[in-house]
């Protein structure tokens, strides 16, 4: 051991300088846990003085302990002491960060709005809902058999064409996005107690080209009533209280003969539309019938027993001339400026 002690004052305080220079210097605290090592830890001056205690004199031992003893607790201190400023400078640089200036002018974000399509729909289940019915859905891939067979289609009907229907590959699977929501009526009539009433949203798909009256994703709103003793006065009586409800009350309709496979007798309906942009006209909406007997059958209801009515018209169709819509590219082009002419609801 060396009479002379080497944990002197001036090496001390030469320690203590070089750790407060590093302590002092760190910018925030991330830079000043990076210098804690080098500055008070193992890697510091300090620490290498108290290494050698074990190698000096006895009687240096208790001097040489109170200096480093003296040092380590004014650069413990002095780096809690810059630990707190920091803190306290980065929370006062967030919350000045995060301040709102409420003399400000708001800056008003412009909202997107839900589309009159969906409004609509939710628009005629409301009537029908308010009228005791229920409300109806089912897959957009099905079998062939709902979509066409059990609706009354010929093998051999034009619509059942590969022009006409999108076929699911492999064709032999026969399934196929739907053409119109009556396979929903169809599953209905399985699944449903009767006496009923369904009304059948929702979006089907046909082969059309995209031009402004047609679009080969659509929707429909379809309605199915089956009970005892229905018949077309009470198909007409619903479509009246529909249309006044769409159109205002001074709205009417008329039926027109026509043919559809799943109704017998089957008509078109048009509806007077007095408040129709450019003047009241008629207009043609849908089409509609008795429940063809093949029909019921086919889901297990004795026509002898239980009649039904149908009706179906395009969601489309209705908000173009119920809102003057001259194009149908405004309704698949996801401009919010269109939405926002029906009003910003959610």
């Amino acid at each position: 051991m060396s009479n002379v002690n080497p944990i002197s004052s001036e090496a001390v305080d030469a320690a203590v300088a070089h750790a407060l220079d590093l302590i002092g210097k760190a910018a925030d605290l991330a830079e000043l846990k990076a210098s804690r090592g080098a500055a008070v830890g193992d890697q510091s001056p300090i620490a290498a003085l108290s290494a050698q205690m074990g190698k000096i004199a006895p009687e240096f031992k208790a001097e040489a302990g109170k200096l480093v003893g003296q040092a380590r607790a004014t650069l413990s201190a002095a780096y809690a002491t810059r630990e707190e400023e920091l803190h306290t400078a980065e929370e006062s640089a967030k919350l000045a960060a995060e301040s709102v200036d409420v003399t400000a002018a708001p800056q008003l974000r412009p909202l997107g709005a839900r589309h009159p399509l969906s409004l609509l729909q939710d628009t005629i289940a409301d009537i029908f809902v308010g009228m005791g019915w229920e409300i109806a859905e089912g897959p957009e891939v099905e079998n062939e058999w709902f979509n066409f067979d059990a609706l009354n289609f010929d093998a051999d009907h034009p619509a059942r064409a590969m022009q006409d229907t999108f076929f699911v590959e492999p064709v032999e699977s026969h399934l196929v996005l739907r053409t119109h929501t009556s396979p929903v009526q169809v599953r209905s009539m399985l699944e449903r107690d009767l006496p009923l009433y369904v009304l059948c949203p929702g979006r089907v798909f046909r082969t059309d080209e995209l031009d402004a009256t047609h679009t080969p994703v659509f929707h429909q709103v379809e309605g199915l009533a089956v009970d005892k003793g229905l018949n077309m006065a009470d198909l007409r009586g619903t479509l009246e209280h529909f249309a006044r409800e769409m159109f205002g009350p001074e709205a009417q309709i008329r039926l027109r003969p026509s043919f559809f496979p799943f109704t017998e007798p089957s008509a078109e309906l048009d509806v007077w539309h007095p408040g129709a942009k450019g003047g009241a006209r008629w207009v043609e909406w849908g089409g509609c019938g008795m429940v063809n007997p093949n029909v019921l059958k086919a889901a297990g209801i004795d026509p002898e027993v239980y009649t039904g009515f149908a009706f179906g018209m395009g969601i489309e169709r209705t908000l173009m001339f119920r809102n003057d819509v001259r194009d149908m590219h405004d309704m698949v082009e996801a401009d919010v400026r269109f939405s926002q002419q029906f009003g910003v609801t959610l």
